[in-house]
């Protein structure tokens, strides 16, 4: 598989993240981030489960269960919470910083240095973010801030860590995506029933909004966004990270009929120049250290 294709096929996951938004608001009952969140992942987890038909083991036991509480369950949580108490757009510019947060965990951790032109590719794709969402109208609220700045530093851990632990042998994306979504649903599972009630109605709107996530959003997403981590640089997936407020703000311009001013034509502007200049920055210095094929999917499994 080419580079070009790995990074199409895993750029399809931030693009349907981007719909998330969206859904939240327009369709999904709201003051119910921790339901959504679980059945965003549980009920995908368990349908990977049995497709793939193969569970953790030895160490994969807990590693899966560290990567699904980063990568699903803190992540889905705070998204969601942050999703109802913040404007979509301040909610998604918060997150236009993940690559900057990838980058560094990946440099202390995979040991892994990025070059200093696709650091400042990820400084400017966090700018033309915040170009194309916040607004003099844009409403802070502390608790969705301090949500959607927890939510991102989950994930870029979970990011960092997957491609460094990478994936068993003999284990195929759609079984590893499962142990993670499941996981993380687990988590969520008792909070849930703890600490949110039942909805009083959900219509038809909800349930396709909740399918939406589930599989769309949920499964083929991460299976193509696990496996692409694993076959990338670390500073790829953060910046593609960046297509997802991207897809919400236009969206929304389509879907809600918001408008786009100046400053946000040239936000997006600057956002595509950094996607596309942090890309080809990361890939041409993972081609000239390794001088081989991208890294494999697959890793041998450590057990103790």
């Amino acid at each position: 598989m080419t580079q070009l294709r790995i990074l199409l096929l895993t750029a399809v996951a931030p693009v349907a993240w981007g719909t998330t938004y969206l859904i939240t608001t327009e369709l999904l009952p709201g003051g119910h981030p921790l339901l959504a969140a679980l059945l965003r992942s549980l009920p995908a987890g368990l349908l990977a489960l049995v497709i793939g038909k193969a569970l953790p083991r030895g160490s994969w036991l807990w590693r899966s269960a560290v990567l699904g509480t980063l990568n699903i369950g803190a992540f889905f949580a705070l998204l969601f919470v942050a999703a109802e108490r913040l404007p979509g757009g301040v909610a998604a510019a918060v997150a236009g910083v993940q690559p900057l947060i990838i980058i560094g965990i990946g440099c202390v951790v995979l040991r892994e240095r990025t070059p200093m032109p696709a650091t400042a590719a990820g400084v400017a794709g966090a700018v033309g973010v915040a170009l194309v969402v916040i607004g003099p109208s844009a409403q802070l609220d502390m608790i969705g801030v301090s949500a959607a700045l927890g939510g991102i530093a989950a994930t870029a851990s979970g990011v960092v860590l997957t491609k460094r632990w990478g994936r068993p042998a003999g284990i195929g994306p759609i079984a590893y995506a499962g142990w993670q979504l499941t996981a993380g649903g687990l988590v969520l599972l008792p909070l849930t029933l703890l600490l949110e009630p039942i909805p009083a109605q959900v219509d038809l709107g909800a349930i396709a909004g909740y399918v939406w996530l589930g599989t769309v959003g949920g499964l083929l997403a991460y299976v193509l966004w696990f496996r692409g981590i694993q076959q990338l640089p670390v500073a790829a997936p953060g910046m593609l990270a960046l297509l997802s407020p991207v897809v919400a703000t236009v969206l929304g311009v389509v879907v809600a009929g918001e408008t786009f001013t100046l400053t946000q034509s040239a936000g997006i502007a600057i956002v595509l120049v950094a996607l596309v200049s942090g890309q080809a920055f990361a890939l041409r210095r993972d081609g000239a250290r390794s001088g081989s094929p991208a890294p494999r999917a697959e890793e041998p499994a450590r057990t103790r």
